[in-house]
């Protein structure tokens, strides 16, 4: 097909999740607040991490950059999205839709090998406790995080620059509230079943390196527990990862349920309901997991409760 006379496209529209206006204002203060716990959730886990020399170690080292990636995945579409709620004609350019599409990808996949580097920490720290330290040094706690990010960055340039080099015609009217690979797709003036299969190969091979990984460290991790005589000793070490194992639950399952699936049974509907559980909620759950499942997470928040307390009384 000759593109030649087909007119440049410079900006898409969003249609956006209502026009109702009283379904507007619940959702804008919803997702406000939403946000806002996010940001504050995600920012007091760092600040936390940061601020107390006892919890220093490797698992909290990952902790603090999943935070890091939350806090930038849902800044990438929260203020827009919330913007463009009350706004008639929800517009973004060309370069800008390329673009918070390139950086939500960025942090979706280094989210999930963020979420494997993890659980092979787990793995290190309950099936080989007297070797963690001395296997877990600073040089290789930063590999297993500059990695997640590098295949982030390779993986997000890939599907960037296959779909933003198709053409594009016509009245571009996303069926989405952002810049999503599939919605996107669907409105270009070319066959995109390349794209569908480097998003199915992709997809699915994040899915089952990440996977495995998780998958065999906590098979692993199991058989290490129940080999454990005490029952207290059982719960503890199942404490430590009842968290992580959470956090990897939903992300893995909504992502699987979006993107690794047939053609036949894609519905964009569908799949915008179920992107504002990952692109707004998930940022929003992962700090409260960690801090309402982890012991020395709460603790850590309560001595510097208790030591603002006591400056206030001096």
């Amino acid at each position: 097909m000759d593109y030649g006379n087909q007119t440049l496209v410079t900006e898409f529209f969003f249609v956006g999740l209502t026009n109702h206006f009283q379904h507007q204002v619940v959702l804008f203060l919803t997702f406000l607040l939403v946000y806002l716990v996010t940001l504050l959730g995600n920012v007091g886990m760092i600040t936390l991490i940061w601020m107390d020399p006892r919890i220093h170690t490797p698992m909290y080292f990952f902790l603090s950059h999943l935070s890091f990636v939350d806090i930038c995945s849902s800044s990438v579409i929260g203020p827009k999205m919330l913007t463009d709620i009350f706004v008639e004609k929800k517009v973004i350019s060309f370069l800008g839709c390329a673009a918070q599409f390139w950086f939500f990808c960025q942090f979706v996949v280094t989210e999930c090998f963020l979420l494997a580097s993890m659980a092979y920490d787990r793995y290190m720290a309950i099936c080989k406790p007297l070797l963690y330290t001395l296997i877990m040094s600073q040089r290789v706690c930063v590999q297993l995080v500059v990695g997640p990010y590098t295949i982030g960055l390779m993986i997000s340039m890939t599907h960037t620059t296959l779909a933003f080099h198709l053409p594009y015609c016509g009245l571009q009217i996303i069926n989405h509230f952002f810049c999503d690979l599939l919605p996107v797709l669907s409105l270009a003036c070319a066959d995109t079943q390349v794209n569908q299969f480097v998003l199915f190969i992709l997809g699915g091979s994040i899915a089952v390196v990440s996977g495995v990984i998780i998958l065999v460290s906590y098979i692993y991790i199991i058989i290490a527990i129940l080999r454990i005589r005490s029952a207290e000793g059982r719960r503890k070490a199942f404490s430590t990862c009842s968290s992580h194992l959470t956090a990897v639950s939903i992300l893995y399952g909504t992502l699987l349920f979006i993107y690794v699936r047939p053609s036949s049974v894609f519905s964009l509907d569908i799949n915008k309901v179920v992107s504002v559980f990952y692109a707004a909620v998930i940022p929003m759950l992962n700090p409260l997991i960690y801090s309402l499942r982890n012991r020395e997470v709460k603790e850590s928040f309560r001595r510097r409760f208790e030591k603002k307390q006591c400056l206030m009384c001096k």
